[in-house]
């Protein structure tokens, strides 16, 4: 199983090219020309939300409301108030337009995500939050990959649904979201009908997450900090992280509540990352409570120990050193202490 960074790396080796294929797709979904009355429903009948929202002209308002936000940007908590219609760049090094780093289906993402046929995931380049000890720091800070347009991206989702993936997984998608949209309704067009799944950093606008009611199946944020001074100092200037993350994360579970599965397969749901950093400088302990306190012990985590000092992380003690002895321990006791109890 790869990793996420030998994933992508090897996405962008082989030029995120994708070959079709001939799986079946998500609960036996028809090919991309079949009528959306003919869309399949898990074991428990759900169907994707944004169907109903395009059948009825709402995902086509949503799209212009999210590109309305852009003229003077507020997409994300930085409102950085740049007017990226008319070109100009704003903090995320992103315009009007966008590049895709690689689009792949995956087989490193947690259990219910993959399946038998892997999550359907498109990498967008750059990001809003621009961590210090950024994974794939090449594609968040450097902006590696292709120029794509809608259509193009639109096209993406369905060969990933024709090539049997269970979902749409769009990574770091917040300051590109109004271009998903616009290509979603594309791709509903010609047949799309498997869940949108939204992977991102959690630092959202509590705004643009109530405009995605009903557009996003599966939500899966991270919530990398417990203390808004660390996502000052480690992400690049990111004020008032914890506050918004809290209630974007919030109102994702108000839409789509506990992650549900049919057969092992996620498809409606929220699923929080928490990657464990050097000394508890993720407030791990902080942030089981918060969950069960606000969302629930039955909420499904992902309590990771891969932390890795890669980018600028060996500038930034604590974090130019790996997880000790103990700490991935200590911070899973917690978890527990806590009283949750679905991870993965």
């Amino acid at each position: 199983m790869l990793s996420r960074r030998k994933f992508i790396k090897t996405c962008l080796v082989a030029a995120g090219a994708t070959a079709l294929g001939g799986c079946k797709c998500w609960a036996g979904s028809p090919s991309p020309s079949s009528a959306m009355a003919d869309v399949p429903k898990s074991s428990d009948g759900y169907r994707p939300g944004y169907l109903d929202l395009a059948a009825r002209g709402e995902l086509e308002r949503r799209e212009h409301a999210l590109w309305e936000k852009m003229e003077s940007c507020s997409l994300c908590p930085r409102m950085c108030g740049t007017n990226r219609r008319a070109g100009r760049k704003g903090i995320c090094s992103s315009d009007h337009t966008f590049k895709v780093a690689s689009h792949a289906p995956h087989f490193g993402e947690e259990r219910p995500l993959v399946g038998r046929h892997g999550s359907g995931t498109i990498f967008f380049s750059n990001c809003n939050l621009l961590c210090v000890f950024c994974l794939n720091w090449q594609i968040a800070h450097r902006g590696e990959g292709r120029p794509t347009t809608a259509a193009q991206l639109a096209d993406m989702m369905l060969s990933l649904q024709r090539r049997g993936c269970h979902n749409i997984n769009v990574v770091t998608p917040t300051h590109v979201v109004p271009h998903i949209v616009s290509a979603l309704r594309l791709a509903v067009d010609q047949g799309l009908n498997i869940p949108l799944l939204y992977n991102s950093s959690g630092y959202e606008t509590l705004e643009v997450i109530q405009l995605l009611d009903g557009v996003v199946d599966v939500y899966m944020p991270d919530f990398k900090y417990q203390d808004d001074e660390l996502g000052v100092r480690f992400s690049q200037g990111a004020a008032g992280y914890v506050g918004y993350t809290s209630a974007a994360i919030k109102e994702m579970h108000r839409q789509v509540g506990t992650l549900k599965q049919d057969n092992g397969v996620a498809y409606r749901g929220l699923l929080i990352r928490h990657l464990v950093l050097p000394e508890n400088l993720a407030g791990t302990d902080v942030f089981a409570r918060w969950v069960v306190s606000e969302l629930g012990a039955d909420t499904y985590v992902n309590i990771m120990s891969q932390y890795t000092p890669l980018f600028r992380a060996q500038d930034h003690p604590p974090l130019n050193r790996r997880l000790i002895a103990g700490e991935f321990e200590q911070a899973m006791s917690w978890a527990r202490e806590a009283g949750l109890r679905n991870f993965l």
